[in-house]
C-alpha cells in the first residue's frame, strides 16, 4: 500500500510532532525549555521511513505560535489526533511509526530535564498520549 500525503498532510505532521516537543518546552520552564526542545527535535529527526522524510523536510507553513500554553494545546493535540488517523487510513504500519517516534520524542524531551519530570510536564506528556490514543 502506497501512502500519499499533500503538502497539508504534511504540514500537520509536522505541526503534530514538532507542537509535541514545544509544548513541553512550555511546561517544563521551569528548567531548560531549550534544552527539552533540543533533544526532542533530535528524537523527531531521527524518524525513519515516510516519517522520517516528513518530519525532516522543510518546517515551511507550521503555525506554532500562541500566547499561551493553552493556544499552542489548542493547535497541537487535535493535530497529533488527526495524523495518527491520516496515516491510519493510508498505512496503518506508518501510523504506528509516527505515534511510536513522537512518543520517543517526548521521552527524550522530558529526559532533558534535571531529576524527574514536574507535574506540569508530565501532566502534557500525557495529554500528548491520550491525543494520539484518540485516533
Amino acid at each position: 500500500m502506497s501512502v500519499t500525503l499533500t503538502d497539508q498532510d504534511k504540514i500537520t505532521l509536522r505541526t503534530a510532532a514538532y507542537g509535541a516537543v514545544s509544548l513541553l518546552a512550555a511546561a517544563g520552564a521551569t528548567g531548560s525549555p531549550h534544552k527539552v526542545a533540543t533533544q526532542g527535535s533530535i528524537a523527531l529527526a531521527s524518524a525513519t521511513g515516510l516519517v522520517g522524510h516528513v518530519l525532516a523536510d522543510k518546517s515551511t507553513g507550521m503555525d506554532l505560535s500562541g500566547k499561551s500554553v493553552a493556544e499552542l494545546a489548542d493547535r497541537v493535540l487535535p493535530a497529533l489526533t488527526a495524523s495518527v488517523h491520516l496515516l491510519k487510513r493510508q498505512g496503518p504500519a506508518e501510523a504506528d511509526n509516527f505515534r511510536s517516534t513522537v512518543l520517543v520524542a517526548v521521552e527524550a524531551a522530558a529526559r532533558a530535564q534535571k531529576g524527574e519530570p514536574g507535574p506540569t510536564m508530565a501532566d502534557m506528556a500525557r495529554k500528548i498520549t491520550e491525543a494520539l490514543d484518540a485516533a
